[in-house]
């Protein structure tokens, strides 16, 4: 049941999915909304630009028409009106023409917006496999285009029978009127018909559009394994991403034991910490350059004794430095007394070493702060509760 519930596309889409099916070409689209756009633009354009256009044929017409004796003995002269007369069509019909062409290429940005794809017109053969294509015609999809075109077709028809029956009577009365008035209102009448059906395909587009959505997202629907697949593509799968932080964490490691010889000090818990401090001339405060507990810490004193770097026993010290203190930044405020006298005391037993004399005296009280400190805490903790009970 698992893997049945695995492999059925129940997960919506992902913006990956949604971007990579955009670089596809595949978008939303809805042909009835474009087609009603188109229509009802050309529509009340009619019906504004009508009474100019009526006027421009009629002049146009009457010109072409016009006797002209002239024309008869010279062919030239004709093709020269004719020609004349069609760029005067032309920049007649050229605002109608620009206003269907901007609005069927702005229309896509109702509904899935614009897309350049070259996929899209790329050949796939595929498509010339007659078993497909029979699949296709047999298909939902298929059915369910050929029910809109029925349902369109019906629609169109129905209203505009209804609109022709219900102005029966002012057709009939059209042949009473004189040509002028008579072709006027006709033009009239035919806008207003025109007008009411194509605002019929608005009825198609409330269907339409949602329905292209739902089928666009439905197809694009994710198996919960291939939801899986994606994450560990974008984010990595846990074992390259645990393989990645190990060998990272062993790069760091391997260039915080090449700053150990460098160091100054090693000061120790004695045997669960070990943080190497670092202080010369120029520097604001000391620095950590290497910090580790138990086994880490037993290979910082190796390297150190390896190195002959001075080491020190200061448990508070040691503590507060490796919970407080960054690598390769200067320790905080607060442990510049306790810094400054494990430095004096290694520089002042360097000398004793080398010249003799006093032997320098063991800073057995370094100043570290109670709340630097871990074990000073539980210890004032545990104190506490004594208190209390």
């Amino acid at each position: 049941m698992a893997e049945d519930s695995d492999l059925e596309r129940t997960e919506p889409a992902s913006e990956r999915r949604l971007s990579q099916a955009r670089e596809e070409g595949n978008v939303p689209r809805s042909r009835e909304l474009a087609t009603f756009a188109v229509t009802m633009t050309g529509v009340g354009l009619l019906i504004a630009l009508g009474p100019g256009f009526y006027r421009d044929v009629s002049a146009i017409t009457r010109r072409l028409l016009g006797f002209d004796v002239a024309a008869l003995k010279t062919p030239e002269l004709a093709l020269e009106a004719m020609r004349a007369a069609a760029l005067d069509t032309l920049w007649m019909l050229l605002p109608f023409l620009g206003a269907l062409a901007i609005v069927a290429l702005f229309t896509p940005l109702l509904i899935g917006g614009w897309n350049l794809s070259a996929k899209a017109i790329e050949p796939k053969f595929s498509k010339l496999n007659p078993v497909s294509g029979l699949k296709r015609m047999v298909s939902v999809q298929a059915l369910a285009e050929g029910g809109k075109a029925v349902m369109k077709s019906a629609l169109i028809g129905g209203v505009a029978t209804w609109v022709i029956w219900s102005e029966r009577a002012e057709l009939t009365s059209l042949a009473t009127l004189p040509l002028e008035a008579g072709l006027a209102r006709m033009m009239e009448l035919v806008g207003h018909t025109l007008l009411i059906v194509a605002g019929a395909l608005l009825l198609l587009v409330a269907v339409d559009v949602p329905l292209q959505l739902w089928q666009y997202h439905k197809k694009l629907k994710m198996t919960k394994e291939e939801v899986k697949q994606e994450h560990k593509e974008q984010q990595g799968s846990p074992e390259v991403k645990g393989r990645i932080r190990q060998l990272q964490r062993e790069a760091a490691r391997k260039r915080m034991m090449q700053e150990v010889p460098h160091a100054n000090v090693i000061v120790t818990n004695p045997t669960h910490y070990a943080v190497a401090l670092k202080y010369s001339d120029g520097m604001r405060a000391p620095q950590v350059v290497a910090k580790g507990t138990l086994k880490l810490a037993e290979k910082i004193l190796e390297t150190g004794r390896e190195h002959k770097v001075a080491s020190m026993r200061a448990p508070a010290f040691a503590r507060a430095l490796y919970f407080h203190a960054e690598l390769g930044e200067d320790i905080p405020p607060k442990l510049f007394d306790a810094a400054a006298q494990v430095l004096a005391y290694i520089y002042q037993l360097r000398v004793y070493e080398q010249n003799g004399g006093l032997a320098p005296v063991y800073p057995d009280a370094l100043e570290v702060p109670p709340e630097l400190d871990p074990q000073s805490k539980k210890t004032a903790a545990g104190r506490n509760e004594r208190n209390t009970e």
